[in-house]
């Protein structure tokens, strides 16, 4: 028995070694690269229990929460994505400490709606009339505050391939139907008021790939959101290559679409500095904008996407 116990703590304790530099051997910086004025940048974030930081010795800091969203960020996208790019060096060229955190995005939503964390991004356009899901009989513009828009891209609704779903691009025409969303989620604002009145029956996910898995097994008839992330969504999950082929090969994008979204980042109104951090936000984007700046970032995710998809 001792000798059965003792060759089990040996055991364990190599487990644990092996576990320890596992850890240890694990890539902890990420980096940022952006230009501005003609001068050229390079950021290294530490990574921290939740998410990453950036320009620690600042004394403005900075909370942000975000999403798990291919291929606009992500932790497991090459250099995270390029709205995390896009994000940290807008926010470090004002001055600013940043911490990005990733949670499921209803979460995301609770914290900053709460004020325990300052930014919640990438956020859609936010109508005066939706209501937050957080903080009963309140509007969600009554928590938080927008910056401008930077790029985003379409909603659309997705069905099973072959499905007779006939869309001429009135919502009205699906009456009665399920559709599938993501909890928290801003899409359109028609779509949301007749969610919002119970016209539609509406069952809720916590992300894009369970809406797919949620329209495979056709327990919805439509789901809706960015037809870009449905796809990453499914690239980037550890199913089998065999069941990513079943899946992408499932589903097909209804058309039209029904509109484009830009995206932005979405402040809250709890937080001591939202004024000048607004402020600071839209003259970032500007400036990223007029020195197209953004339109480099976003190629630079695109050709690092399509690397890594060569190996």
């Amino acid at each position: 028995m001792n000798n059965n116990l003792e060759r089990y703590q040996q055991w364990l304790g190599l487990i644990l070694i092996g576990f320890s530099f596992y850890s240890f051997a694990l890539p902890t910086d990420v980096t940022v690269k952006y230009r501005l004025n003609d001068v050229e940048y390079e950021l290294t974030g530490a990574k921290t229990p939740t998410g990453y930081r950036f320009n620690e010795e600042s004394e403005n800091i900075l909370n942000l929460a975000t999403l798990e969203w291919p291929p606009y960020i992500g932790e497991g996208l090459c250099n995270k994505g390029w709205v995390f790019q896009l994000s940290v060096a807008l926010l470090v060229s004002q001055g600013y400490q940043v911490n990005v955190h990733f949670f499921p995005w209803a979460r995301s939503v609770k914290v900053v709606e709460l004020g325990k964390m300052d930014i919640l991004f990438p956020e859609y356009f936010i109508e005066d009339s939706a209501p937050s899901d957080v903080i009963k009989g309140k509007k969600r513009r009554e928590l938080l505050v927008q910056s401008n828009h930077f790029p985003g891209g379409n909603i659309s609704f997705l069905k099973r391939k072959n499905d007779p779903i006939s869309f001429n691009g009135s919502l009205s025409q699906l009456e009665g139907q399920n559709i599938g969303v993501v909890r928290g989620y801003q899409n359109t604002p028609e779509f949301d008021s007749m969610m919002d009145a119970k016209l539609i029956t509406v069952i809720e996910a916590v992300d894009e790939f369970q809406l797919i898995k949620l329209l495979v097994a056709k327990r919805v008839n439509l789901i809706i959101g960015d037809p870009t992330v449905f796809r990453h969504s499914i690239n980037y999950s550890n199913i089998s290559n065999e069941n990513k082929a079943t899946y992408l090969n499932g589903i097909e994008e209804v058309k039209p679409a029904l509109q484009y979204n830009h995206l932005y980042y979405a402040i809250s109104l709890k937080s001591p500095m939202w004024k000048t951090l607004l402020d600071d936000i839209n003259l970032g984007l500007i400036a990223f904008e007029q020195s197209r700046e953004t339109k480099r970032i976003i190629e630079q995710g695109a050709d690092c996407r399509a690397d890594l998809s060569s190996l």
